[in-house]
Order: structure tokens, then C-alpha cells, then sequence
């Protein structure tokens, strides 16, 4: 049973077919960019690629994006030939080839301004059930495609699975601010409490959701580490986030201490990955108590996966003392 992965050049993609070819499974990766995971070269605009792409298909995870790191650099067209036209090419092809699942990979960057919380807090509980806000062309063109998604699934009945997923990525933060105060691991590690996942369970989430599509039918799902909060720390995490992380994790202190690193003051949201453990029936691997965990240890709390696929940045063009343009 082949599963075809677009995007295979990039971060997730080559996580994606890195696990599959390591589970002897029939992958095939297709990406505008050539690499050592991507065995056919074509853009997703194309249809007659993706037709030709799409023989002998069972199963689809559908990665390849322009995302947030593009918004400055690329035009709106670019966005929408790329993640709607791109995105309708395949649906097309994959109902044509009779494709037994088709997962999206979508982003929490959707949300857009339902994230930021009132003035003064609480910090917000973000669920599937809030609705997008797009801020910029990148969340809007992924809200689309989310849309053609259900459409496919609706009026063809192909089964079709979402996943929001959160950052994964180990490039810097593109804030200045932030890489101004702390250290690229200090970031990822904070960020794992509220908005963050390690790429190797992105990676196994989208495994579980290619499996229980069939099953499911059609569903959105949120992908981000386990968070050891509830709601009813959202005041505090606006007031006195570290406070209220050393009250769960009393060993944090002096565990961050001895790193030199520091926990974020204030969270302004939290993602809540319930639906997806429950449904997708998926078991997040890496959350803030494994960072903990390593911190002890004294070892590395990303993955292995993580170090192997490594940083690959956005462009062709390094930009200097910056990770990528800003809007």
C-alpha cells in the first residue's frame, strides 16, 4: 500500500518518509525541491504531475505548504496556487485513484486572532471548537483548504483527516525579543508546555491519522504536546506563568537554574490536544515533564528524529541574523 507524501524535501516530510522507509512501507515522496527523500520532483500546481504522482496511491499525507516563513517573501498568488490550487489538484486525483485515506496537514496558525487573549487574561484554551481568525494570506489559504477537504469528504465521501499541527520546527524564533532573552532550546523547551510538539510526534500523528481515517471519516484535529495545564490556570498563566509551571513541576527551579535558562513570564494560550489522542488514537511521546526528564539525565530532550532531519531553513537565500523576513 504506497503512501504518497508531498513536501518530502521539507522539515516533516522528511520525518515522514524518513519512519515509513524505516518501516519498510511502500513511501513515495514528491517535492519541487530535490532531496534524498524525494523521489519524483514537480510542484503540486501541476495536475498532470500530481495525476501521474498519484498511481498506485492508497494513502495520502499531503504536507507541502507555503507557510508563515514565506509570507514576506512570497505574493499572495503564490500562496493561493501553492495551498488551495495545490491542495485541490490532489483531493481530485485522490478521489480519481480511489485513495483510501488523505490526511492534511494544517497549522494552528489558523486561528489566527482567536488566540490573543482580552486585555489583562485569562490566556486562551484553544479546542477545535474555536473558530479561525486568519491573520495573514498563509492562515487564510490553509483555512481554504481545510474547507475543500470537508467538501471532498461531504459530497465524495473521501475520507479526509486535518491535523493543526503546532511549531515543531528548530529554527529560531522569528521574534527578535525573544531571541534576544533566551536560547533556541530554552524557547522549544518552554513552548512544549502550551505550544509546541517534537516532530517525532507529528510524525507518528499523522501514522495514526492515515489508519483511522477510514474509520473517522472526516475530523479536525489539534497536534501539539500533551499540556499539563487546565482551565482553571488560565488567570494565572496570564499573571504569573512560572509560578504556576514550578507549582506542577517543583524540581523546574532548580533544574532550569543549573541550565542558565529561564520560564516565559506570561503564556497567552494554551493548545489542547485531547480530540486527537482520543480519536486518532495517538500517544505523544514528548512533553515538558520529558524535558524535566532530561534535564536530570543530563541528554538532549528532542528527539533523534529531530537531530536527524536537523535545520534546513525556509529559502534558497540565508538572510543575515535572522531566521526569515517578517511580515
Amino acid at each position: 500500500m504506497t503512501v504518497l507524501v508531498t513536501g518530502s524535501a521539507g522539515h516533516l516530510g522528511e520525518g515522514l518518509m524518513r519512519r515509513l522507509r524505516a518501516q519498510s512501507r511502500a513511501a513515495r515522496g514528491i517535492d519541487i525541491k530535490p532531496s534524498a527523500f524525494t523521489d519524483r520532483v514537480g510542484s503540486i500546481a501541476d495536475r498532470g504531475f500530481v495525476d501521474e504522482a498519484m498511481h498506485g496511491v492508497r494513502c495520502v499525507i499531503h504536507s507541502a505548504t507555503l507557510h508563515k516563513p514565506h509570507v514576506a517573501t512570497h505574493s499572495y498568488q503564490d500562496f493561493v496556487d501553492t495551498n488551495i490550487s495545490g491542495s485541490l489538484n490532489l483531493l481530485e486525483a485522490a478521489l480519481k485513484a480511489g485513495v483510501e485515506s488523505f490526511v492534511f496537514t494544517s497549522t494552528t496558525s489558523t486561528f489566527g486572532a482567536a488566540l490573543k487573549p482580552p486585555a489583562g487574561g485569562p490566556a486562551t484554551w484553544i479546542t477545535e471548537q474555536v473558530a479561525p481568525i486568519p491573520k495573514n494570506i498563509y492562515g487564510t489559504t490553509k483555512v481554504a483548504a481545510e474547507g475543500l477537504c470537508e467538501l471532498f469528504h461531504r459530497k465524495h465521501g473521501l475520507p479526509v483527516l486535518v491535523l493543526r499541527t503546532s511549531r515543531f520546527f528548530p529554527e529560531d524564533d522569528d521574534d527578535a525579543a525573544v531571541r534576544s532573552v533566551y536560547a533556541p532550546a530554552n524557547v522549544q523547551a518552554n513552548e512544549l508546555l502550551y505550544r509546541r510538539a517534537d516532530i517525532d510526534d507529528v510524525v507518528q500523528a499523522h501514522l495514526c491519522a492515515i489508519e483511522r481515517a477510514p474509520a473517522l471519516g472526516f475530523g479536525r484535529y489539534i497536534v501539539s504536546a500533551t499540556t499539563p495545564f487546565a482551565q482553571a490556570d488560565l488567570q494565572a498563566l496570564h499573571d504569573d506563568a512560572a509560578g504556576v509551571v514550578e507549582r506542577l513541576f517543583p524540581q523546574c527551579r532548580e533544574l532550569y537554574a543549573a541550565k542558565g535558562w529561564t520560564l516565559f513570564p506570561r503564556l497567552d494560550r494554551v493548545y489542547v490536544n485531547d480530540a486527537a489522542r482520543r480519536d486518532l488514537h495517538w500517544e505523544p511521546r514528548y512533553g515538558f515533564g520529558y524535558v524535566l526528564d532530561c534535564l536530570r539525565a543530563g541528554l538532549d530532550f528532542r528527539s533523534p528524529l529531530a537531530h536527524e532531519v536537523g535545520i534546513k531553513g525556509y529559502h534558497a537565500t540565508a538572510f543575515e541574523g535572522i531566521p526569515y523576513p517578517v511580515e
